[in-house]
């Protein structure tokens, strides 16, 4: 799939007069990537999540054990991105559920949140890349607009990229994550914020002053300062 037909296919419905119509057959989205999935597609997660769960629109799909879509709750003020699924994903259909989701969720307990109740947490594609390798540009854009979906109909008000694939697959960044960890990013009218994926702390395990560890917890009490800023639900 080439990413320049998709982009291509998107130019063209913007451009076309407000009053036109555009119909597209909502049965060939989960297996033709060169079909757009324009903002407001899915009426429901519930409809998403069918669409993916049958998805063909890159190769991952025929790899994959369980389509990976979603885990908490879909009415969070938090939104956390990873990059995409493990063997302990893939095997059970739900993000972070391994060794950095176990970190993940203590990550969130030191700061008082629940990552079934306070968080809803996805990735960046929803299928297991062989050999957990970073997935490809074409993958990640034919994957991109379930995630935007994602967003629209959770409206998240915090977004927490988890990695640099992440950053780069929401917002476009291509920045390293030392670079940009823990500073606030607005995008499409949200706050997101970079953090270092749970796996990098996993091979850093040092909690001196500076170490990646010890800025996770500067990182992850900002994001509650911030979370109780909001009005709440």
């Amino acid at each position: 799939m080439a990413s320049e037909d998709q982009i291509s296919l998107f130019d063209l419905l913007a451009a076309l007069p407000p009053t036109a119509a555009v119909t597209v057959d909502r049965n060939l989205i989960p297996t033709n990537a060169k079909i757009p999935i324009a903002p407001g597609t899915y009426a429901t997660l519930t409809d998403l999540n069918h669409d993916c769960s049958q998805c063909q629109r890159c190769g991952l799909g025929a790899t994959r054990t369980h389509v990976v879509i979603s885990r908490g709750n879909p009415q969070a003020l938090i939104m956390i991105i990873g990059e995409g699924p493990g063997q302990n994903e893939d095997e059970t259909g739900l993000p972070f559920v391994g060794k950095a989701g176990q970190l993940l969720d203590k990550i969130l307990e030191s700061v008082q949140l629940s990552s079934e109740q306070d968080v809803y947490i996805c990735n960046v594609v929803k299928c297991r890349p062989p050999e957990n390798r970073t997935p490809t540009p074409d993958e990640v854009d034919a994957c991109r607009p379930y995630l935007l979906e994602q967003i629209r109909i959770v409206d998240p008000k915090i977004i927490l990229l988890t990695g640099a694939t992440a950053v780069k697959g929401v917002t476009g960044d291509k920045r390293g994550i030392t670079q940009i960890r823990g500073q606030w990013m607005e995008w499409q009218g949200r706050r997101c914020m970079p953090i270092f994926h749970p796996a990098y702390l996993l091979r850093n395990q040092s909690r001196e002053k500076g170490s990646p560890k010890w800025l996770m917890w500067q990182d992850i009490q900002e994001v509650r300062r911030q979370l109780d800023q909001l009005p709440q639900p």
